[in-house]
């Protein structure tokens, strides 16, 4: 099965996508999480995709889809994929179609959240990641806090925030969504595999509550 989760920053694809893997036992993988370890290992890729992401931007189609295809030709990916972060653009959804095609697989399910802008801002300030890469645990200090401050509950090791976590990143982060991803929605909902929710504390709407909805959803396909 393959599952791309779709939803601006800080809507939940993280939350949603970790609940799903669990619940279905496919792996869940992000680009962002690939970018990141390359930063941080201060590879030649790494210095070149971080001279876009520090600044609020979309690594270029050619490096992304790059690194996408070669996770996809890896052996714990076989039975299920849930992909988080990517595609981003029409461009990489036709690419993702055709390298899926070469195994005879194919897009299952398109997950699109949404949430109010000002409550994505909050929420993303709000973020903690987990240190260990093989760990990788999300947290939010408002809405799902650690037991211990500064802790993760799962491994405890150091919750950091992201570098680009902060508001005006957030912002150009929003704004490059809605003017380059957000086609995407037009884009599957057409193939008709387009499952779409809402999370907003407005509503009393949390990921693990979408989470649980699409696990019944695809129950019943």
């Amino acid at each position: 099965m393959v599952i791309i989760m779709l939803g601006a920053p800080g809507t939940g694809k993280g939350t949603v996508a970790g609940i799903l893997k669990n619940e279905l036992g496919i792996e869940q993988v992000s680009t962002g999480d690939i970018f990141r370890k390359h930063i941080k290992e201060g590879t030649e890729l790494g210095k070149l995709a971080d001279s876009y992401i520090s600044k609020g931007n979309l690594v270029p189609d050619d490096i992304t889809n790059g690194l996408v295809e070669a996770r996809l030709n890896e052996p714990d990916v076989e039975k299920g994929i849930i992909l988080d972060g990517y595609p981003r653009t029409t461009n990489q959804a036709e690419k993702l179609d055709e390298m899926l095609a070469k195994k005879g697989k194919k897009v299952d399910l398109v997950i699109n959240l949404t949430t109010p802008d000002e409550e994505i801002i909050e929420r993303v300030l709000s973020r903690r990641i987990c240190s260990n890469q093989t760990c990788k645990a999300v947290y939010n200090l408002v809405l799902n806090p650690p037991k211990e401050d500064g802790k993760c509950d799962k491994c405890g090791h150091e919750l950091v925030q992201r570098a680009d976590d902060n508001r005006e990143t957030i912002k150009l982060r929003l704004n490059n969504y809605f003017e380059r991803t957000s086609p995407l929605v037009d884009y599957y909902d057409k193939k008709g595999n387009l499952y779409s929710a809402v999370i907003s504390t407005s509503i009393n709407k949390l990921g693990k509550d979408v989470a649980k909805d699409v696990v019944e959803y695809l129950s019943k396909k």
